[in-house]
């Protein structure tokens, strides 16, 4: 399928250009070792992360992706986690195959490239300094930066109107189920990777407009 070539490419950061995922679960599991609860593991929280930090902590304290853990061990447990994130944050996490190829072409098309994530900006600017990506990028819109988060398209259409550019020449390219449903609302186009982190379940089932297995794709898609 060819897609209509956009003016402003947004960037989902979390298993869309990283896989911050050790580092994630190596927080996780600092905090339930403090907390003197079951370790969860790498596996587990990969198919957990996706919806910002509190709700990660709140799943890993369940072991469930959905419900609401006791409010005061939350309470205790996230600061923890916070601390031990910002210590390790970057450490082990790595950028996909043909991320770096992708953002280079990208920035040679001439196109606005701007990364959105829900991640806390604490934790993002530093994530992709220490990947080395953080120049790529003309904005970084962090999850608490706006009263709301992806799924919500206002973080796209604040990037929108922040560049001047009409969401119909805009595209967003992410990972999961809340990329598809905020590009979608805002009526930008949507490409999706198939590696990243969905809760489990294949990207395809939300039906983007395509999914390409690497960046390296991109140069592809376009009419």
């Amino acid at each position: 399928m060819s897609l209509r070539l956009p003016k402003l490419v947004l960037i989902d950061l979390d298993g869309t250009l990283i896989d911050s995922v050790p580092d994630l679960a190596y927080a996780v599991d600092t905090m339930m070792a403090t907390l003197e609860l079951p370790q969860r593991g790498e596996e587990a929280v990969r198919c957990w992360v996706g919806n910002g930090i509190e709700r990660l902590v709140k799943r890993a304290l369940l072991d469930d992706l959905h419900g609401e853990p006791d409010e005061a061990l939350f309470e205790r447990a996230l600061p923890i986690f916070k601390k031990a994130y910002a210590q390790c944050n970057g450490q082990h996490s790595k950028l996909y195959p043909g991320v770096r190829e992708g953002l280079d072409w990208l920035k040679s098309q001439d196109f606005i490239v701007a990364c959105i994530t829900n991640k806390a900006e604490q934790f993002t600017i530093p994530l992709l300094k220490a990947l080395s990506i953080y120049d790529d990028f003309e904005l970084v819109l962090s999850g608490d930066k706006l009263p709301k988060t992806k799924p919500d398209p206002l973080p796209l259409f604040h990037a929108a109107e922040h560049f001047k550019v009409d969401p119909h020449d805009a595209l967003m390219l992410g990972d999961s189920v809340n990329d598809v449903q905020a590009a979608r609302a805002a009526g930008f186009q949507i490409v999706c990777v198939p590696y990243g982190y969905n809760h489990g379940e294949d990207i395809r089932i939300a039906e983007p407009d395509a999914v390409i297995e690497s960046f390296t794709e991109l140069s592809s898609l376009f009419v």
